[in-house]
């Protein structure tokens, strides 16, 4: 599987800017997976699809706008997504680190240590290390 494969094209204008100003007003997607058909409906809607016993996850996650333009030392121009904090788990339980974890493109040719130089040089990264195919930066 490559990360290509989740690149589709999404019209600007079908891109929400800002929340509704009422929350449970939100557009609701409903995929019948027994007869494929879908239907457009609204959040507050969601309790016709729930019955005793499931489970509700809701995902309150923050989108980190951090999308930056480095270069390599080496001149190869590189685009990081900065996805969030490194989080190690241990024995111990979650320990931060001062790292980032990011996804590169291209990737090849980030190895641990690699150097990437944002802006003019006022921004500067290291990669720390790679885990499962994931990049994980440590900024100067």
């Amino acid at each position: 599987m490559k990360l290509s494969d989740f690149y589709y094209n999404l019209p600007k204008e079908l891109i929400a800017q800002y929340p509704v100003k009422k929350r449970d007003a939100s557009r609701l997607l409903v995929l019948h997976k027994d007869t494929g058909i879908i239907e457009h409906r609204i959040f507050k809607d969601i309790v016709e699809y729930l019955s005793p016993g499931d489970l509700l996850v809701l995902n309150n996650t923050k989108v980190l706008p951090a999308r930056l333009i480095g270069r390599k030392e080496t001149g190869g121009i590189v685009e990081a997504l900065v996805l969030n904090i490194g989080i190690e788990h241990g024995r111990e339980g979650a320990v931060e680190r001062d790292e980032y974890e990011a996804l590169l493109k291209p990737a090849r040719g980030c190895n641990a240590g690699s150097k990437i130089i944002f802006g003019d040089g006022e921004l500067k990264a290291e990669v720390t290390r790679i885990e499962n195919g994931r990049r994980f930066l440590k900024f100067d």
